[in-house]
């Protein structure tokens, strides 16, 4: 079977530079066209800070009653929150060697980094903090959170080209390295194929921190095998082949009811720690899955 496996520098040749403002111009239309006005009624109050307390009145919610401060006034007192004017928004991308694959016309890093692109330029719009933490089994890169256009360029830079030195995937340290630097509460998207172990406890803990979001990258190869005779299955990460006779028709089928077990298990775990998630395949555009997320964010919102 042939896989694509990307070849990328930290040279900033012209080609580079070039493919960066190529891929800025087109997410930047989308972020201007679509998301920007959805990004800020999705995330947007998400976050609220304590600002003072004040007397309580009627028909003040009795949740907000600071009793501490009622117990020493001698008379009710309540909580006052404010929303929080800025929000920090982190990446937690996946740079192991599954995600350079493709059998279509892209690799699951080069969407992933668009992916990133969009939602980042959304938050610029809206004058909040982006940063990124690029993983394998290892973490590999930290841009601390920073605002202004410079700034995201630089975070679609690495995301396109960064050049890891792992192979495989650790969810699970990406998530324990994000919850040691982050102190405060943060919009967190995990962009990866989810090709991983044991990151189910993590994911759940940090969710009870922060609004974790899982974006899911799949190729059409992951999900059914083709019929095309004798092949070679190499996994990414670790090397190992296999030779396989891919016109049986009963092996096929056992790939993809195995596929589909995997993706109805991960779906069920997602559910179980509450985490919203996103299903991005490489062979379809990825738009009108993030509008749909986006309008399923805002409905969920609304009947809070």
């Amino acid at each position: 079977m042939k896989r694509w496996l990307s070849h990328r520098t930290n040279m900033l040749t012209p080609e580079i530079i070039k493919n960066i403002r190529r891929v800025e111009l087109k997410t930047r239309r989308m972020a201007a066209d679509f998301f920007t006005g959805h990004y800020r009624s999705v995330f947007k109050g998400m976050g609220m800070e304590f600002d003072e307390v004040r007397q309580y009145v009627a028909g003040d919610d009795i949740r907000s009653i600071d009793w501490n401060v009622t117990a020493r006034m001698g008379e009710p007192f309540i909580k006052k929150f404010v929303e929080e004017r800025q929000l920090t928004i982190m990446f937690l991308l996946d740079l192991s060697r599954s995600c350079s694959f493709a059998t279509v016309n892209r690799l699951k890093r080069d969407l992933a980094a668009e992916l990133c692109a969009v939602l980042a330029l959304s938050a610029n719009k809206n004058n909040d903090k982006v940063g990124l933490i690029a993983f394998t089994d290892k973490v590999e890169k930290l841009i601390p959170p920073a605002k202004g256009l410079k700034h995201i360029l630089r975070v679609v830079r690495e995301s396109l080209y960064y050049e890891p030195t792992g192979k495989g995937t650790d969810i699970a340290a990406a998530i324990e390295y994000l919850n040691k630097i982050t102190h405060r509460k943060a919009v967190v998207f995990i962009v990866s194929d989810f090709h991983a172990k044991n990151y189910e406890k993590a994911l759940a803990v940090a969710n009870k921190r922060h609004d974790v979001i899982a974006v899911t990258l799949t190729d059409p190869i992951e999900l059914e095998m083709p019929n095309a005779g004798m092949i070679t299955l190499e996994d990414a990460e670790s090397g190992e082949t296999l030779l396989v006779d891919t016109s049986n028709k009963k092996l096929r089928k056992e790939y993809s009811d195995n596929a589909l077990k995997i993706f109805n298990q991960r779906k069920r775990m997602f559910r179980t720690c509450n985490i919203d998630h996103i299903d991005i395949n490489t062979d379809v555009h990825y738009l009108k899955t993030l509008i749909k997320f986006f309008k399923m964010r805002e409905w969920k919102l609304g009947h809070y």
